[in-house]
């Protein structure tokens, strides 16, 4: 029995990603995305599979597919399936919306990529038929709007759950996820839902504490000044944050793509390091731009782990904020004012680094070369976002939105055609809401009003032609919806339904009179 129970154990204990079976399904593209064949869930151990294929792959008449079929099932949630009601508004169509996007807690299938959550969430849509973490923020924001704060709140349980029992929150509720978080936007989150309930902050405490512990491991102690992990340590006994994934292997979810790209590279050290490039990136959620390329261009260059991004670094000093501030709510003042210089140095790390003066913009950094990055990307509007930037250095970033970023549908992600999702001609409702608000703070309000009705307007030129809400929009063309990237453009979708709304009611606010 027990030499049973053992062999039964390490069947079990099998990983489909280093499998034969999956190496073979993938490379063969089998589904056109390569993320449908990882959430497929299999019928028996994966052990048990592989042994299958292995005995059967060489015998006549062996068909790949058919296997595939035959031992895997969809267990996916329902998709975007409903009617589409010609006589709503898109407004009124976000708001019916959450219902098609609303999954209940998750039931626990043996075998599944899925990670089970145990409240109520709001997916993005179309392929992402699980929860994602920085689409959530922006997701909640539009719940907020609609009077939704049970869901909301369930929302950022699923997340303080995620943080109790992984240590983080993961790029999404997939296995495969496992090897990274994304831009850390659960202080936000918790800051989003206490605006009329400030005791929240001390209920979400301990997970906040350790999101923000898991960012900082690898903290300098002495004179090392080797990166570790999320945490690059700097002269000065400084340290700034930079997107970074454990893994090193093609991501499961694009493997294909993923292994394609690095065949012409000459070493496995050098394929290795390019897939935990391409993996940082998928981390950063800017999965993928130009912002990430080396000198030499292309996706084949990307360097993530190389650059400390100024967006990331926004966000983990606005962590810091939000740990002072409940630790002061919670009567914990040595606390509180030891978050309070953490925040207080890394604004001014963030002017030191990431603020060009020539440009009058905030780039990213590329530690390895000692310099800041050429490019500009939307990402330099988060210290506007946040209040970091001067009321100087926030009118020299809205005179270069205005003039250069602003297109007839909103704002472009950066000013590259490089094919990729997070170029040019594209816009994402994220970075919109980012920008929106960042000039609002310095009171900006004609520039925002007018970002805002240019994307509006567009959310609603499409609306109206499609029925549909979509991930990401081409703000330059608006006859077309939007390119480029590893899959087709989703519709659905989250964010930009949050985005929507959020910015109807900043609107009706600020044409309400006095």
């Amino acid at each position: 029995m027990g030499c049973k129970q053992s062999e039964q154990t390490k069947k079990e204990a099998v990983s489909l990603y280093k499998t034969e079976l999956f190496k073979e399904v993938q490379m063969s593209a089998i589904f056109e995305d390569s993320k449908t064949f990882v959430d497929l869930v299999p019928k028996k151990d994966i052990a048990i599979l592989e042994e299958e294929y292995i005995k059967s792959k060489d015998n006549q008449g062996f068909n790949l597919e058919n296997f595939v079929l035959e031992n895997f099932e969809n267990k996916s949630l329902k998709g975007l399936q409903f009617e589409l009601d010609s006589t709503q508004n898109m407004y009124s169509h976000i708001s019916h919306m959450w219902d098609i996007l609303k999954r209940n807690p998750d039931s626990v299938f043996a075998h599944s990529s899925r990670i089970a959550l145990p409240h109520n969430y709001i997916v993005p849509g179309g392929r992402f038929q699980e929860i994602y973490y920085w689409d959530s923020y922006f997701t909640l924001e539009g719940l907020l709007v609609d009077q939704e704060e049970e869901i909301a709140q369930s929302m950022v349980d699923n997340f303080a759950f995620l943080i109790d029992s992984l240590g983080f929150i993961p790029n999404g509720t997939r296995d495969y996820y496992k090897t990274r978080s994304q831009p850390p936007y659960f202080a936000l989150m918790v800051d989003a839902i206490a605006r009329n309930d400030e005791n929240l902050m001390v209920k979400y405490l301990p997970q906040m504490t350790k999101e923000y512990n898991y960012w900082i491991e690898g903290e300098a102690t002495g004179d090392s000044l080797k990166p570790i992990k999320r945490v690059v340590n700097l002269n000065g006994g400084m340290t700034l944050n930079r997107y970074w994934d454990s893994g090193n292997t093609p991501r499961p979810e694009s493997y294909k793509e993923d292994y394609l790209l690095a065949q012409n590279l000459t070493s496995d050290s050098l394929k290795q390091r390019l897939y935990k490039n391409l993996r940082s990136a998928a981390a950063s959620g800017w999965d993928f731009s130009s912002r990430w390329f080396g000198e030499a261009g292309g996706l084949a260059s990307t360097e993530t782990i190389s650059i400390l991004p100024v967006d990331l670094n926004c966000l983990l000093y606005f962590m810091e904020k939000s740990l002072a501030k409940a630790n002061g709510i919670k009567g914990e003042e040595e606390v509180q004012n030891h978050f309070s210089e953490l925040a207080a140095s890394r604004k001014a790390i963030i002017q030191d680094y990431f603020w060009n003066e020539t440009t009058g913009f905030y780039h990213d950094y590329n530690f390895e070369d000692k310099n800041m990055t050429s490019k500009l990307t939307l990402a330099g509007v988060t210290p506007l976002f946040f209040e970091i930037a001067s009321p100087e250095q926030a009118e020299k970033v809205k005179d270069v939105i205005m003039n250069t970023f602003l297109k007839e549908g909103g704002l472009v992600t950066t000013l590259e055609h490089s094919g990729q999702q997070w170029d040019a001609p594209n816009g994402w409702a994220p970075l919109q809401w980012l920008t929106v608000n960042g000039l609002l703070n310095y009171g900006y309000v004609d520039e925002a009003k007018e970002i805002m009705t240019r994307w509006l307007t567009l959310n609603e030129r499409v609306y109206a032609n499609t029925g549909k809400m979509m991930e990401k929009y081409n703000v330059e063309d608006l006859s077309l919806l939007s390119g480029g990237g590893e899959y087709p453009t989703q519709d659905g979708f989250g964010w930009t339904n949050g985005v929507a709304l959020g910015f109807k009611k900043i609107l009706e606010e600020l044409d309400r009179p006095n």
